[in-house]
Formats: structure tokens, sequence, C-alpha cells
């Protein structure tokens, strides 16, 4: 049997009208203490969010959402948020907010593959 460790995973919603709370998946982040892995993945589907809100900013969420990602990359680019661990990096992206991009609730599993459960998460949950 593989050695499998505790990872945590929040969806990132797309909120286009926060007054109206319609939302709908476009992105994954995922983090696992044990392996001090962080990672988000992200997908857009245009189609979705101009059928909520035929004025969206598309540029400006698509901008949010690759903001995520590159956090969870780490390095100067992304701001202060970047260069914490990886804990803390989670921590700080599924903090509640009133944005257009909103994180999800906190979901636990277990996983012998960080990486590859970022994928199977986004393809099973947002694409």
């Amino acid at each position: 049997m593989t050695d499998r460790d505790v990872f945590e995973y929040a969806l990132l919603r797309v909120v286009p009208r926060v007054e109206r709370g319609e939302f709908f998946n476009a992105g994954v982040v995922v983090y696992c203490r044990a392996r001090s892995f962080v990672a988000a993945r992200t997908h857009l589907d245009e189609t979705k969010l101009t059928a909520l809100d035929p004025s969206a900013d598309v540029t400006g969420v698509r901008a949010a959402l690759r903001a995520v990602e590159g956090v969870c990359l780490g390095g100067d680019a992304a701001g202060q948020a970047a260069r914490d661990d990886a804990g803390r990096r989670f921590r700080w992206l599924i903090a509640p907010r009133s944005t257009v991009v909103q994180p999800g609730p906190v979901h636990t599993g277990l996983t012998a593959d960080p990486e590859a459960e970022v994928e199977r998460l986004l393809d099973l949950l947002v694409r």
C-alpha cells in the first residue's frame, strides 16, 4: 500500500454579482502539510460568466484567478503572501472575501500524490 497524506482543498468560486449570490467553480487550491505542498489550478468558463453577468470583466476575473496560481507558485512577483510557507499561503488564499473570486469551504482527503490530486479535483469539480 502506498503512503498517503492528509490534504486540504477549497474550490475557487466566481461570483460575478456578489449581491445576487450566484456562483460557479473556476479553480481549486490544494494544500498538503506533510509535503509542504500548495498548488492551484483554474479554468474559467467564459460562457457561464457572461450568462450570469453579460457585463462581467472577463479579463479581470482571469487575472484574479492567475494571481491565486501565482501565490501558490511563490516568488517575489506574486507579492508578500507568495513568500510565506505553503501553509500560510493556503490559509491566506482561503480567507473569506467579498470579491468576484471567492474561496469555498475547506474539505479534506488522503492522497499519495498531491499534484495529481489538484488535476483530479479540477477535472471532477470545475471542468
